[in-house]
């Protein structure tokens, strides 16, 4: 989710309620494009503030970590250092509903005199800024500057005039709050052909697309209808719906929560998100909390991906040349198709060749293994036996051929179900420990070079671990090592085996206790099987599941491959939802 003008009023609701009356203890600029600035607050505590105008995540939040700072401040930190330290902060504000905050700080000038500096922070992706203003709104500076060769619409620079670029036929919500017409409001929203909740993101400041959505489904409308086709009753109800909400926003009532998607951080929301089932949202106290524990998760899966991405090209480079092979392998084995008809061929000239006479073409004959009369090709200039003897050496190489391609075929394909089982295991590594198991199996398995020396790393990843909802554990292998040693050294007999039927994933076990499993249990796990496969994001996966005892491992086999004949099967969506996960 954006970084929206609801957002911000909840960052500037927790901004005015901890800081005002605050002293400047500290400014630092550990980025380029970055501030923290350290309060010591009216109760005597010690409160960090972060304003980020970084063009790809700008952010505002509260926060207890420190940073490293240059050995050198930058001009713009010396700058606010003179001015605001020590100063007093008198208020923090929003202007309507825009992405703005705005904190009006008091402080002594050289001669000793009172005088109030802004500082601005506007969160407007690649033209976010911190901006440092007098009282009478002259720029004095900015983290960055913005001539009018870079911004036709404003310059930023010291000694223009700052005034906060007008929006394009769009309402300020909390003006239009304060003086409600559902006339208005009506017009605004339902006379566009777009779709509902895009007509009310572009006819209202602040407002993101998935708070829109958030508005359409609290009045029970269908967000991807026209907003022109409406009747005037569900007009009625959505300008409801929008007042509530405004209401909860200029009132400060924030709830703040992330919803996540198979323990996927999907989107926040400092307002209550209804068209998300409850048991997917994780609730906080403070919204800098939330948006510190968002960004982090998703920086963690961010750089679980780059640090992943060597690794991915190592296998899908593999993975193309050996499936180009097997293609090439497949379609020779086509071509031994024919054999058997040589044999024939060869057969029924020893046969019936003395009915040819020399330089014939070609000779009907009657096959009698089907008593259906064949016509042989002939070499004019080659008695019977020499043509029969032609046909039995065709036969004798497509037979050779086909009975080596039968083995490389088989060995061939093995190769690409693991490079794909691989492929699955680098989409579900979590941390980076886990690409570390999935680099030496790749080594050991000869594709990627150990260096002369080189030690095996130490493996410390582990399996994931789950509990049902009627307490059994179940454990996820998290590539093809951690799958063999969970089915054969981890599991028992009667333990329960999970795994996805026709595509590469994870051995799910479920540990038994020798106590029978209830069918949500077995449901559970396989929904698990589904989630940790390469079918991850289908409404339906064919599960296989068997005890333990059934699973073997053929010698010589890939990491990760079994075989068994006894088993049950289920079709469950990928969907984990609700399924308690252990930390450890």
């Amino acid at each position: 989710m954006a970084f929206d003008g609801i957002t911000t009023a909840s960052i500037i609701k927790e901004c005015q309620d901890l800081l005002t009356g605050a002293r400047v203890n500290k400014i630092a600029q550990p980025e380029k494009d970055e501030l923290l600035l350290t309060f010591k607050t009216v109760q005597g505590k010690q409160v960090r503030l972060l304003l980020s105008a970084n063009a790809s995540l700008p952010l505002i939040y509260l926060t207890d970590d420190n940073k490293p700072s240059p050995m050198t401040a930058p001009g713009f930190c010396m700058l606010l250092r003179k001015h605001l330290s020590g100063g007093r902060v008198i208020e923090i504000t929003q202007p309507g509903l825009e992405r703005i905050f705005r904190m009006e700080v008091e402080h002594l000038d050289e001669m000793g005199d009172l005088c109030r500096k802004v500082l601005i922070c506007e969160i407007m992706g690649k033209h976010s800024n911190i901006i440092f203003t007098d009282d009478q709104g002259m720029i004095l500076d900015s983290i960055k500057h913005v001539s009018a060769m870079v911004s036709s619409v404003r310059e930023v620079l010291p000694g223009r005039t700052y005034f906060i670029p007008q929006t394009e036929n769009k309402l300020d919500p909390v003006a239009f709050f304060s003086a409600p017409s559902e006339e208005t409001f009506g017009m605004t929203v339902f006379g566009k052909a777009q779709p509902l909740y895009k007509a009310i993101y572009s006819s209202f400041t602040g407002f993101s697309p998935v708070m829109a959505h958030e508005l359409v489904y609290r009045a029970g409308l269908d967000p991807e209808r026209a907003a022109s086709g409406y009747d005037q009753g569900s007009k009625t109800t959505l300008y409801k719906e929008f007042m509530k909400l405004m209401e909860d926003v200029t009132g400060g009532r924030f709830t703040p929560a992330i919803c996540y998607e198979n323990g996927i951080p999907a989107e926040y929301s400092v307002l209550p998100m209804t068209s998300y089932p409850e048991e997917s949202l994780k609730h906080f106290s403070s919204v800098s909390e939330l948006i510190r524990t968002y960004y982090a998760e998703k920086e963690t899966l961010t750089r679980i991906r780059q640090k992943s991405a060597d690794l991915r090209k190592i296998v899908q480079t593999a993975l193309e040349r050996t499936v180009k092979k097997y293609d090439l392998q497949i379609s020779q084995m086509k071509d031994t198709e024919k054999r058997e008809k040589y044999r024939i061929y060869g057969e029924l000239l020893h046969t019936y060749g003395y009915e040819a006479k020399q330089g014939d073409k070609s000779l009907k004959a009657i096959n009698y293994y089907t008593n259906e009369e064949v016509t042989i090709p002939l070499d004019p200039q080659l008695t019977p036996s020499e043509n029969a003897k032609k046909y039995f050496d065709r036969y004798d190489k497509l037979k050779r051929t086909y009975e080596t391609l039968s083995k490389l075929t088989v060995e061939v394909k093995a190769g690409i179900d693991h490079l794909q089982s691989v492929a699955t295991a680098l989409d579900i590594a979590v941390k980076e420990e886990d690409l570390v198991q999935i680099k030496e199996e790749l080594m050991d398995s000869g594709y990627i070079r150990r260096k002369g020396g080189t030690k095996r790393e130490k493996i410390t990843s582990k399996p994931f671990h789950y509990l049902s909802s009627d307490g059994f554990h179940i454990y996820v292998g998290k590539n093809n090592y951690q799958n063999d040693q969970l089915t054969f050294q981890f599991a028992n007999g009667g333990d329960w085996w999970f795994h996805t039927k026709t595509v590469p994933g994870s051995h799910v076990i479920v540990k038994t206790e020798g106590k029978e499993l209830p069918d949500r249990t077995y449901e559970e796990a396989a929904r698990l099987a589904a989630f940790y496969s390469s079918a991850r994001g289908s409404e339906k996966v064919e599960i296989d599941y068997t005890q333990r005892k059934n699973v073997k491992k053929p010698p010589a086999s890939n990491p990760g491959y079994v075989i068994y004949h006894t088993n049950y099967s289920m079709m469950i969506p990928s969907d984990i939802s609700g399924l308690e996960q252990v930390i450890e």
